[in-house]
């Protein structure tokens, strides 16, 4: 089993920036956490970040070609209120996917509450920090990505 963690802009700031909101763990830290995880499942991550919305949609527009991916977990950070893009990519990849969020957004700004993609997602896990990613991957891992 093959699945692709995507994050999206300003994410490869995580223990660097907010710490209040986004916790004290940086990217390399919460890709280690997923990649235990995964290779005692047998499984094979994919990591992707880009602060750049084309970046994100080529990427994703590459896993529609690559059969060995079977889902993605996606933190699209502030694309998440913005990117029709990033939504019409991800449908097209025909992928299921969990979107996934650091910080609680419904407890926050009124303009981060809007998500152009939950409504097309497996699943949404937000206000978790890093376990968040963690049970996505259980969810998939779980289910062998059936989805």
């Amino acid at each position: 089993m093959k699945i692709a963690v995507i994050n999206g802009p300003n994410l490869n700031l995580l223990g660097k920036r907010e710490a209040h909101i986004y916790g004290s763990k940086s990217m390399s830290d919460l890709e280690g956490e997923l990649k235990n995880l995964a290779e005692a499942n047998q499984c094979q991550l994919l990591f992707f970040q880009s602060n750049h919305e084309g970046e994100l949609v080529d990427f994703i527009q590459k896993l529609l070609a690559d059969e060995t991916c079977q889902a993605i977990i996606i933190n699209p950070a502030a694309f998440t209120h913005t990117s029709i893009a990033l939504r019409d990519a991800l449908i097209a990849c025909e992928k299921p996917f969990i979107e996934v969020h650091l910080s609680n957004v419904h407890s926050r700004e009124e303009f981060r509450k809007k998500s152009y993609l939950s409504d097309r997602a497996v699943g949404v896990i937000t206000g978790l920090g890093s376990m968040g990613y963690l049970a996505a991957l259980r969810y998939f891992l779980a289910k062998g990505v059936e989805s």
